[in-house]
C-alpha cells in the first residue's frame, strides 16, 4: 500500500474545469438520515446543481414521512432509495454508503455527508486523483463561520499540520470497494474505518492538502451534542487519545507549581502549529487568520472530553441510534487478519459485488 503525492491542479486547469459544460463519469453517494426538513430547499438546490455534473444516489434512511417528502422533492432529480434492508449494522451512514456504492454506475464514487458542498473543479480534481489511487481524502472548510465552526476549525488546522484532517467526504474506486467487501457498519469513526480497510486490502490513498471542499456548519445544538462523541473517536488512535488525556493533568501540574507561564507558552505553541496547518497548501485562502486562535480552546475542550469518552468506553460505548457502539475503528492489523481469513471465493463481507 502506498500514499500518493499528487500536485494540485494549475489555476488555468481549474478555470477551464469551471467553464467546461462537461458531465463527469462519476457517481455521488449521499447517505442521509434527516430528523427534520429545515434545509430541504437548500439541499434540493445543491442536488439540482450536482446532477448537471455527476450521477447522484441519495440513500435515505429518514423516517417514512420525511422519506416521502424527499421522494416528492427529488423525483426525476436524483436516484432516491432507502438503505438495503438486507444489510445489518449500527452505523446508518455506513449502511447508506454500502447501498449507494453497490448501486453506483461508475467506477469513481464520491461519498459525502449532506452538509458537504462540492463544486465542479473539486469533483474534477477527485476524478483525476482516482485514476491513480483507490481512495481520496479531501479537506473540508466551514463556510459560513459561526462561533462553533470557528472553534472546530482549530481542530482542522492542527490536524492539517500533523498529516491531514478527517473531512465529511471521501472518494473511492468502486471496484476496490466491492472487491474488499465494503467496510464494517458497526463502528463510529466510519471514515477512518474505510481508510484503514482500503490500506489493509493493499489499496493506495491520497490526502491532497490543496483540495478544499466547502462544508456547511452544523447547528449549535448539534455541535455541542457531538463533543464527547467526537472525542470517543480517538479511542481508535491511542497516541492521540493519550495526548488528549494528558492535557488536564499537565495544566493542573503547571497551576499547582504556580507557573502559569507554562500554560501561556503551550498556548502559543498550539497557535503556531495551527498556523502551519492554515498556511499549508494555500490554506490561507479558505481559513481566516483568526481561526488559529481557536486551537488552544479546542485542545482544552478535547482534554476534558477525552476523559468523558474514556468513561463511556468503560460503560460499553457511545449511544447511537438506539444502541451502543463500542468500537470507533478497527486497527489496520485487525482488518488484515479479517481479510486473510476470507475464503478465496468469498467476494463480499457486507455488500454483494453484483446485485
Amino acid at each position: 500500500m502506498t500514499r500518493a503525492t499528487v500536485p494540485p491542479l494549475r489555476n488555468a486547469d481549474r478555470t477551464a474545469a469551471a467553464s467546461t459544460p462537461v458531465r463527469l463519469p462519476m457517481a455521488y453517494v449521499l447517505p442521509l438520515r434527516a430528523a427534520a426538513d429545515r434545509d430541504l430547499d437548500e439541499l434540493t438546490g445543491y442536488l439540482r446543481e450536482l446532477r448537471r455534473w455527476v450521477d447522484v444516489v441519495v440513500v435515505d434512511g429518514s423516517p417514512p414521512d420525511l422519506f416521502a417528502r424527499h421522494a416528492t422533492a427529488w423525483r426525476e432529480l436524483v436516484r432516491h432509495v432507502p438503505p438495503d434492508p438486507a444489510l445489518r449494522g449500527g452505523n446508518g451512514t455506513v449502511l447508506g454508503v454500502l447501498t449507494g456504492v453497490a448501486l453506483a454506475r461508475h467506477e469513481h464514487v464520491v461519498i459525502a455527508d449532506d452538509d458537504v458542498r462540492y463544486d465542479l473543479p473539486a469533483l474534477r480534481a477527485v476524478h483525476e486523483l482516482l485514476d491513480r489511487v483507490d481512495l481520496v481524502r479531501p479537506q473540508n472548510h466551514f463556510d459560513p463561520l459561526p462561533w462553533h465552526a470557528w472553534w472546530d476549525t482549530g481542530r482542522t488546522l492542527l490536524n492539517r499540520a500533523l498529516g491531514g484532517d478527517w473531512p465529511g467526504t471521501l472518494a473511492v474506486r468502486r471496484s476496490t470497494f466491492l472487491a474488499m467487501g465494503g467496510y464494517d457498519p458497526d463502528v463510529l469513526f466510519e471514515n477512518l474505518e474505510l481508510h484503514r480497510t482500503i490500506r489493509a486490502y493493499g489499496g493506495s490513498t491520497a490526502t491532497p492538502a490543496w483540495l478544499y471542499v466547502r462544508r456547511l456548519p452544523p447547528t449549535t445544538a448539534h455541535f455541542l451534542g457531538q463533543r464527547v462523541r467526537q472525542a470517543y473517536d480517538e479511542t481508535a488512535r491511542p497516541g492521540w487519545l493519550l495526548a488528549a488525556l494528558a492535557v488536564l493533568p499537565a495544566a493542573a501540574v503547571a497551576l499547582a507549581a504556580r507557573r502559569p507561564g507554562l500554560l501561556l507558552r503551550a498556548g502559543l505553541v498550539t497557535v503556531a502549529v495551527a498556523e502551519l496547518g492554515r498556511r499549508r497548501a494555500g490554506g490561507a485562502r479558505v481559513f481566516p487568520a483568526h481561526t488559529t486562535l481557536a486551537a488552544p480552546a479546542w485542545v482544552l475542550e478535547r482534554g476534558v472530553c477525552a476523559w468523558l469518552a474514556v468513561g463511556r468506553r468503560l460503560r460499553g460505548g457511545v449511544p447511537y441510534a438506539g444502541r451502543r457502539l463500542r468500537v470507533a475503528a478497527h486497527p489496520t492489523r485487525t482488518l488484515r487478519r479479517r481479510m486473510a481469513r476470507r475464503r478465496p471465493d468469498e467476494l463480499t463481507l457486507w455488500v454483494h459485488a453484483e446485485r
